[in-house]
């Protein structure tokens, strides 16, 4: 996945060298899950764990590569967590 490439290389720039490796162990339990999931269900655990590195990356550093980087993942996440809505179901038919 793109995004998490992303964050691995932006983590290494910061000297958030921990981060990294807790992305690899999260994303690898993920793919390990793959199969049970799916794969688009996976891909929302994994953008929303992205997500929450990001916030907290950008209450200790000041870089326009995070404010972007996470405005990205928020759009992708919201995407693919719209396949698992549920359509609503009318509660009156208009006539």
């Amino acid at each position: 996945m793109e995004k998490v490439e992303k964050i691995k290389q932006l983590c290494k720039e910061l000297g958030e060298e921990n981060l990294v490796k807790a992305v690899d162990s999260f994303v690898a339990l993920q793919k390990e899950l793959s199969s049970k999931k799916g794969e688009d269900f996976i891909n929302v655990s994994i953008l929303g764990f992205i997500e929450g590195i990001l916030v907290s990356l950008s209450t200790k550093h000041e870089s326009e590569k995070i404010k972007e980087l996470l405005e990205e993942v928020r759009t992708k996440r919201a995407e693919l967590e719209e396949k698992f809505k549920k359509p609503r179901v009318p509660l009156f038919e208009n006539p």
